[in-house]
């Protein structure tokens, strides 16, 4: 696992991605994800699950957790990553009832990079 500089999050390269555009600050990418609540091996959200599509926000801004915003900064169109997020850097003390994550939870997300600003 690699640490982030600033938070408790971390991460794991499982692919190498390709070119060399990477997820900075303010830019829109696209990714795959699945969920796991790493307590109990219990997946919550997977974006290939049918009815679900790949997941797009600003990153580096705060639209989704801390773990997640920061974790995603530096990926490469095509690279696999799995983000090792404390509960205080996802859904902290009260979890996420909906998804049927507990308070205090880790997170484990497997991420796969598709798109940055459109470019695939």
């Amino acid at each position: 696992m690699s640490a982030i500089e600033g938070i408790q999050t971390t991460y794991t390269i499982i692919e190498d991605g390709r070119g060399s555009d990477v997820i900075k600050r303010k830019d829109q990418a696209t990714l795959h994800a699945t969920g796991t609540i790493k307590e109990s091996g219990k997946r919550f959200w997977c974006t290939k699950d049918p009815g679900q599509q790949p997941f797009t926000c600003e990153y580096g801004v705060g639209q989704v957790i801390t773990g997640w915003d920061q974790g995603c900064l530096g990926m490469k169109v095509g690279e696999k990553r799995l983000l090792c997020i404390p509960a205080a850097e996802g859904y902290g003390a009260k979890g996420f009832p909906a998804w049927k994550i507990p308070g205090g939870a880790t997170l484990e997300f497997e991420l796969e990079c598709l798109s940055i600003n459109g470019k695939k």
